[in-house]
């Protein structure tokens, strides 16, 4: 059996959550876009700086996930103002929510989404909502299967190049 243990992150974690999040982005994406569009993503989210600012705004939070004490991913929850769309002080905003490769098919994307869930409850929030490509039928299909419905779209730029999000909420009251 496989020990899964969850840590909030905080600033001293910036460099291990710039090598997961480039890890995982990039694993998941790469072979649906352009090598310049990746890369000036990646530089642009990634950042050391950008990183720091995220994890220091108090309206953020991000969790690791280890499985047998080796990190397998990561989750970052948005409340308030930092939601990437005016979703309302009763709305918490799933981020990101990604499992490295070598971990995939252990259900640790149902340990994160639970946590995300049981921030949401805590925090008194009456849904939780998220953004995921058009395109990512495999996260669109865990999504739904978590109990989240499509509910909207926005765009999301990937380098130069607009794409289309599908917003899935789940309403928690």
């Amino acid at each position: 059996m496989t020990a899964i243990t969850i840590k909030k992150c905080c600033v001293d974690d910036v460099q291990t959550l710039q090598n997961i999040s480039m890890e995982t982005f990039i694993d998941t994406f790469k072979d649906q876009n352009s090598p310049e569009n990746m890369k000036a993503y990646v530089e642009k989210a990634f950042n050391l700086k950008q990183l720091e600012t995220e994890l220091s705004n108090q309206a953020s939070e991000f969790y690791f996930i280890y499985a047998d004490g080796d990190i397998a991913g990561y989750l970052k929850v948005n409340a308030g103002d930092a939601q990437s769309e005016a979703m309302g002080d009763d709305s918490l905003e799933i981020e990101r929510i990604y499992v490295r490769k070598k971990f995939h098919k252990q259900g640790l994307g149902t340990f994160l989404m639970n946590k995300a869930i049981e921030i949401a409850t805590e925090q008194n929030k009456e849904k939780i909502w998220l953004g995921v490509w058009e395109k990512n039928k495999n996260a669109i299909d865990f999504y739904s299967k978590m109990g989240f419905v499509h509910t909207g779209a926005h765009s999301f730029y990937m380098g130069d190049e607009e794409q289309t999000d599908l917003i899935m909420t789940r309403t928690l009251k």
